[in-house]
Formats: structure tokens, sequence, C-alpha cells
């Protein structure tokens, strides 16, 4: 089929701003646009980070008030490096505390209050607890087919698992659009599968085999305290589009489809 340069031009223009708008898409993370600098952090602290076991963290692990980290080796970090007290530390704690302050301060859809996490199943929103919250069990967080839906979570006091509990995620929910507000400290029982962000005022401890595969631990002003724990590396992209949906294309295809597109412009004569 042959078309005439105008007629060219146009379909050329319509499918580069469609290509483009796709890319646009593609921009910065929640995480990071909730969290600044502090995205890129695995594990932070405001005192220590104390390790022990085998504990693997995938992004960076710093200490920013105090300096000490402890136990790495034999925890390892990946795709990161240790932050003692140094610029880039300090600037991850001002905005690690920004994001908890503006969480703070969020419209609450739901009061949670007196009520155990377990057992809930929750669609994207704001939760509070006037003072301490509490997962026994397993709490289901559902995204109604939304992958950028925010789960976030006021919590007055401490946040505290039982021992084996869970958050489960469905229908496109990601771990790194949770995330925990505690207005003191959080306490991961043992082998608890925990899914988010914490942003906790004081510490964070999690006992041995707590794993939060897609989320991080960050403490204001105490400690971060680690026991064979996985934090970070594990978060997958959930398609929430129903069987048979056409499917996006994908960062290869877009650039693939950008290239062509310029070379067939720089392309003479146009046929008639």
């Amino acid at each position: 089929m042959k078309f005439s340069m105008p007629v060219f031009q146009s379909r050329l223009s319509r499918g580069a701003g469609l290509v483009l708008g796709i890319v646009a898409l593609n921009g910065p993370s929640i995480q990071a646009q909730v969290l600044g600098t502090a995205s890129q952090f695995g594990v932070l602290a405001g005192s220590t980070v104390t390790n022990t076991g085998n504990s693997v963290i995938t992004g960076d692990v710093g200490v920013s008030g105090g300096s000490a980290i402890t136990g790495f080796p034999p925890g390892i970090i990946l795709s990161g490096t240790q932050h003692s007290n140094d610029a880039t530390a300090i600037q991850a704690q001002l905005d690690m505390y920004s994001a908890l302050t503006t969480i703070k301060g969020e419209t609450v859809t739901q009061s949670l209050t007196g009520q155990d996490l377990g057992g809930l199943v929750l669609t994207p929103g704001v939760y509070f607890f006037s003072s301490s919250a509490q997962l026994t069990g397993s709490l289901m967080l559902n995204a109604q087919g939304d992958p950028n839906a925010r789960f976030d979570f006021q919590i007055g006091s401490t946040l505290t698992t039982a021992s084996a509990s869970s958050v489960l995620l469905e229908n496109g929910a990601a771990g790194g659009n949770v995330y925990w507000e505690v207005g003191s400290s959080a306490t991961l029982g043992t082998t608890t599968a925990f899914e988010g962000n914490i942003l906790a005022e004081a510490s964070i401890t999690a006992n041995t085999g707590a794993n939060d595969p897609c989320g991080s631990f960050q403490a204001h002003t105490g400690a971060v305290t680690l026991d064979d724990n996985t934090v970070g590396g594990g978060c997958t992209s959930v398609d929430p589009r129903p069987s048979g949906a056409t499917p996006e294309p994908s960062a290869a295809v877009i650039a693939c489809c950008l290239t062509a597109a310029v070379a067939i412009r720089r392309r003479r004569p146009w046929n008639k």
C-alpha cells in the first residue's frame, strides 16, 4: 500500500504520540515518588543496624544519626552498599521522615482501631489505628485490578505480628505500594511473611525468618534489628487484565517502533 507524504506524516504523528504516551507511563515508581532517595534503601535506621544470621537485603543498608552497621557478613547486601551516617543516608532519613509525616496526615478511609488485621480483606485506601495494630493470621490486600493501588496504614503506636502471620496480595496489589506508618516500633514475629514499607518513628525488629520480599524496613530514631530475614528483591509484576486481553508493547518493542518510524521518516522520495 502506498501513502502520500501528508497521509504518512499524519499516521506517523498519531503513532508516535501513542508510543510516547505509553513511554510516559513508565515514569518513576510509586515507591520512588513517595520515599524519594529513601526508596533505594532496603534497610535504614536512625541508630544502628544489627544483623544475625544469613539475612539478604536488596538495596542499600544505612544509618543516619548513629553509625554502626553490624552483621554484614554473614548478611548479604544485593544491588546496594552500606551508608554509615554519610550524605546519602542523611538525605534518605530526611526523605523517609517526610514520607512518614505525609502518610500520617492523609485522610482516613476507615478506622480499624481495636480490630486484628488477621482475617480481613482490604481494598485500596488509608486505614487508621489510634494506638497499636496487631496481625494474627493472614491479611489480604485486594487491588481490584489496579497495579498502582495504594494501601496506607496509620498506626498510633506499635505494629506487631504473631509468628507465621502473613500479608497476602491479590488482583494486582504490589508490596512496594503498601506503607505502614508506625508511631513507635514495629515487631515482626518469627516466619512472618510480610509485605510493604515499614516507616517507624522508633525501631523495627524482625524476628527469625520474618521476610518482606517487596518492601523495606526504615526506622527514624532507633535501630533495625535483623535475624535471618529477606528484605526486598522479590517484587513481581502482576498483570491485572482479564485472560485474553491484548498485551501492552514491551519497552523493546516501543524502542523498535520509534527507530523504524524515524528511519522511514528520513526516506526520500515519498511515494505519490
